[in-house]
């Protein structure tokens, strides 16, 4: 056998490793579960692009401030302080609501998941909020996509306002 061979089912302990992976049917549970939880902004993109949105409604849930300067096409606002029975009365109890917030740092969507999530509505987060969607180049619409917050002015450097 090769000098670089592995002759045991033994691996060596790195950092990667010092935590065993999990078994192989655990793990797709897993990543079947999270899949359940969050949309990836290419997948929404896709859909947005071929109309084919019918089964799922984009949810902002930073501030209507936030929402103006920048917001995803076709999404509606609720900021997460505002959910309640009767902000979401009229609301179609067979959609799935994807919200969205700032970015990884910002945790507006998952308080707004949560918050319709007891009130009985399917729900998923989008992954990264809007500060994915646009470093992935896909469309936004708002003030400062206008350009109306003059010269300098940063589409990534949008506050939460949450």
């Amino acid at each position: 056998m090769g000098k670089n061979t592995l002759v045991s089912h033994h691996l060596p302990m790195t950092n990667t490793l010092r935590f065993p992976a999990a078994d192989p049917a655990a793990a797709a549970a897993f990543f079947a579960a999270e899949l359940a939880f969050e949309a990836d902004p290419d997948d929404v993109v896709r859909d947005l692009k071929a109309g084919t949105t019918e089964g799922f409604r984009l949810v902002e849930t930073r501030s209507p401030e936030a929402f103006e300067r920048a917001r995803i096409p076709g999404a509606i606002n609720l900021p997460h302080w505002e959910v309640d029975e009767t902000t979401t009365a009229d609301w179609d109890r067979d959609l799935v609501y994807v919200c969205y917030c700032e970015s990884f740092e910002c945790n507006a969507a998952t308080k707004g998941a949560l918050k319709l999530s007891r009130l009985g509505f399917k729900v998923k987060r989008l992954a990264g909020g809007i500060a994915s969607w646009q470093a992935a180049g896909y469309p936004v619409e708002g003030s400062t996509v206008e350009g109306s917050m003059g010269e300098g002015t940063d589409l990534h450097g949008i506050s939460c306002d949450c």
